[in-house]
């Protein structure tokens, strides 16, 4: 604040522009509707996952921590294969920031770690390897690391027995490994100090509760299934300065399903896609919430649900959460989600919301950029707070004052004050002052100079120091203590307030499905565990429909012993892979508990979904295309059961035509031999010799489909409509008219392949040999002319030797 005196004229007080220009450090803090602009605009930077695992005698033991929500997630000792398949599933699931074990570890983790170490594909990024003492994961130790824990859930009145058995109530002391796994990751946290780098060492990490998670009753999706089917899809975005990771969800399913207002649904949905379930309970509570809201009468309230949500975060939260109470205790309280809301969002959330509201002067910290209370709060505040609102006319006359003593040449003065310096005498710079000892004035301290103006302690600066002391910091030191209290009484309560975010994040998830429900026209689907299979009538590509002027649904029929294996053929982009595709991304949706693309669906007991449908090509791999291709079928072929699904599509075209057909029938009779322990598997190929030379075995575990199409002169015409049956052709002329390639190359392909079906001898085009002849003999003709037939250096035989004879046999 600055405040000047100048002779013949009132003193002023500056206004913020002058501040700025002043002291340009000191950046002016937006006001309330330029704050709210940037926090819509901005996003958080992506959360980090810290994961800590332990593997002895075929048990793993996992915990891991996640600082979005500050919540130490834990899996009880669960059995895995001596390859850790099950290791692999959580990580790929989570996607940790960094993997914490023991160093001393068995040669199959080793192996593990190492080969995730050297995934430098992996996205977002590989995760860093932490080797700890295994001292740091003793089952005492880390007993007491727990039991010790400073956790604001915990209640402060409790002793210490009453705080053990409270534990005991969540933490499983019982297994070994995961207690052992939860102690080497509250380590790895206190060292690194996850989340608190800048804060004092007697701040602890933020722990706000301990969750169990578990992996049953998981569909098993790799990442390329995730990726070939663009569930997920990743996009550059065009503003990377507001965007911490620079990326964006591209065209995908979660895009267009993705319709959530707060970012903790936005994190639940995610978190649904990536753990497809196969618990019938969990997936129809869901459906049954969408089909609530997809009720024309239900519409008017579905949309100010989904209004409140937006309000979900941070502060807002406990305001609108109390909104979300009293609607849903309006609404049938058969859904278990209603009822759980209208149940255990509690009266605490009144009183959070109102001790929030007492103390918190929302406009003022959006004005300052920092946390202030209101009036009334702390009289002490408020006794400081209407001082320093009264400095203004206050150090007018103390500037005042001071230029009554002040050399008459001096035209005017200010007195200032800068926190965490005092008040100060400023004066201009005279044009006599040039060299530092002009700057000195009897009975005046010279501070500094800044922007041609000289700052000075007087005797009145320094009386005004110590009446008025640094009031700026005193307030905003004891603004900070309330703050802290208030955190307190909050966190008190965290869990009611965990609680809450759980439930509206659930909410909102399923509103933004019901939505997309509703705007795209999808259908409840049905499960039937007996039919391992899966019915669906008229179906549609959820992506394909939004981008396509018209679209041709189609049903499928796989369940029971009869067409496991459907071998679907047809011409060059007839939609033999979007049908594939049709069918994964409607058994994936019913599988998260989302209305479906589709007139009807019935969704059998499906484990995994495989997929080879995409060559994911990248240098870093090391791999050829076709080696990436034999490893999605590797797969496949190593892990599907008979409740798999499996989506092929032109697998062996990466190598030699024989060879990638012969490959094709030997792992399509692999599992034909399996007889009813077959998988459910669409091939879509254009080998048709893998029919025509009856290379799979007859019988009714194998269904041919083919995509109906109609020869009208030299076009031909799609339906994209799946029959019964096998194509004769590939009309592989016919797309390639289309890519725009010259008629005369493609007679000639149609010829040759013609000769090669008859078993004729292919011969050169004579057309095309006359006219390579007739090039030949001109450049010979050219070389000839060329030629210094006087030149003595010049040797016709080593001519003819060298460029007569090669050409003359070229042209014969």
């Amino acid at each position: 604040m600055t405040f000047q005196a100048t002779p013949g004229r009132t003193p002023q007080g500056l206004g913020p522009g002058a501040a700025s220009a002043r002291f340009p450090n000191l950046v002016p803090a937006p006001g309330p509707a330029e704050a709210k602009e940037e926090e819509d605009e901005e996003e958080e930077g992506p959360a980090e996952i810290h994961l800590c695992v332990l593997w002895n005698s075929g048990y793993l033991g996992i915990a891991y921590y996640d600082t979005s929500d500050s919540i130490v997630h834990f899996m009880p000792d669960a059995p895995d294969h001596e390859s850790l398949k099950l290791l692999q599933r959580v990580v790929d699931e989570i996607n940790p920031r960094s993997v914490v074990t023991s160093a001393k570890q068995d040669e199959n983790m080793t192996r593990f770690l190492g080969k995730l170490a050297s995934q430098e594909h992996r996205e977002p990024k590989r995760p860093e390897i932490i080797l700890l003492p295994s001292v740091d994961f003793g089952l005492e130790i880390s007993k007491q690391r727990l039991l010790s824990g400073n956790y604001s859930f915990v209640p402060e009145s409790m002793t210490a027995t009453e705080k053990i058995l409270f534990l005991s109530s969540i933490i499983p002391f019982d297994c070994l490994l995961t207690v052992r796994a939860l102690g080497g990751l509250l380590k790895f946290l206190g060292r690194r100090r996850i989340g608190i780098e800048l804060e004092d060492y007697n701040v602890s990490i933020p722990i706000l509760g301990f969750k169990k998670f578990v992996l049953t009753h998981l569909v098993s999706i790799d990442q390329d299934t995730y990726s070939v089917l663009q569930i997920f899809k990743s996009e550059a975005h065009p503003s990377v300065y507001k965007v911490a990771s620079g990326l964006k969800e591209g065209l995908s399913l979660f895009g267009i399903l993705n319709r959530c207002r707060c970012k903790w649904g936005e994190k639940l949905l995610r978190l649904w896609f990536t753990r497809p379930t196969q618990d019938l309970g969990e997936l129809n509570s869901r459906l049954d919430v969408i089909q609530f809201f997809l009720l024309p009468q239900n519409l008017d309230m579905a949309q100010m649900l989904h209004r409140l949500m937006s309000h979900i975060k941070n502060v807002p939260t406990v305001y609108s959460a109390l909104g979300l109470r009293d609607a849903c205790r309006s609404l049938p309280q058969s859904i278990q989600l209603f009822r759980d809301i209208a149940q255990e969002f509690s009266d605490d959330l009144h009183h959070i919301a109102s001790l929030i509201g007492k103390v918190v002067d929302f406009e003022g910290s959006l004005a300052e950029n920092r946390f202030t209370v209101l009036p009334n709060v702390d009289p002490e505040i408020d006794e400081k707070k209407r001082r320093l609102m009264g400095l203004p006319s206050f150090l007018t006359e103390v500037a005042r004052k001071e230029l009554e003593n002040l050399d008459s040449r001096i035209p005017s003065c200010s007195v200032i004050y800068i926190p965490l310096i005092g008040f100060l005498l400023s004066i201009p710079r005279l044009p006599s002052m040039v060299e530092a000892g002009d700057f000195e004035i009897e009975g005046l301290d010279f501070m500094f100079l800044s922007e041609e103006k000289l700052h000075y302690r007087s005797a009145r600066t320094k009386e005004l120091d110590a009446l008025l002391g640094d009031l700026h910091c005193e307030i905003r030191d004891q603004e900070t203590l309330l703050m802290y209290q208030l955190q307190c009484q909050v966190l008190a309560r965290a869990a009611v307030l965990t609680r809450v975010l759980d439930l509206a994040s659930r909410l909102d998830a399923l509103l933004a499905l019901a939505s997309a429900a509703r705007d795209y026209g999808y259908s409840r689907p049905h499960y039937s565990p007996q039919l391992h299979g899966v019915r669906i009538h008229n179906g549609r590509h959820p992506l394909m429909e939004l981008c396509a002027r018209t679209f041709v649904p189609n049903s499928v029929e796989c369940g029971g012993d009869k067409g496991r294996v459907k071998v679907v053929t047809g011409p060059n982009s007839s939609g033999k892979s979007i049908y594939l595709k049709q069918v994964g991304l409607i058994t994936f949706m019913a599988l998260v508990g989302s209305f479906v693309p589709a007139e009807e669906a019935e969704i059998g007991a499906v484990d995994a979904i495989f997929t080879r449908i995409h060559s994911c090509e990248s240098i870093s791999l090391g791999l050829s295309t076709f080696m990436i291709d034999l490893n999605q079928v590797a797969k496949a072929v190593n892990n599907a059961t008979e409740r798999s699904l499996v989506l092929i599509d032109e697998f062996g075209k990466g190598t030699n035509t024989v060879d990638g057909l012969a490959l094709l029938a030997a792992v399509l009779r692999h599992w034909l031999v399996l007889g009813p322990m077959c998988p459910h598997i669409f091939v879509a190929t254009n080998f048709l010799s893998l029919v025509q030379l009856q290379l799979l075995p007859q019988g009714p575990l194998v269904q041919y489909l083919t995509m109906e199409t109609c020869e009208d002169g030299n076009d031909l015409v799609f339906f994209y409509q799946v029959c019964g049956g096998v194509a004769n052709a590939s009309y592989a002329s016919h797309t390639a008219a289309q890519a725009g390639l010259p008629e005369k190359l493609i007679a000639r392909g149609k010829e040759v392949s013609d000769l090669i079906r008859s078993g004729k001898p292919i011969k050169p085009v004579k057309e095309l040999l006359k006219e390579n002849q007739m090039q030949n003999c001109q450049t010979l003709v050219d070389k000839f002319l060329k030629l210094d037939l006087e030149d003595p250096s010049l040797d016709l035989d080593i001519f003819m030797s060298q460029e007569v004879l090669p050409a003359a046999t070229t042209i014969l």
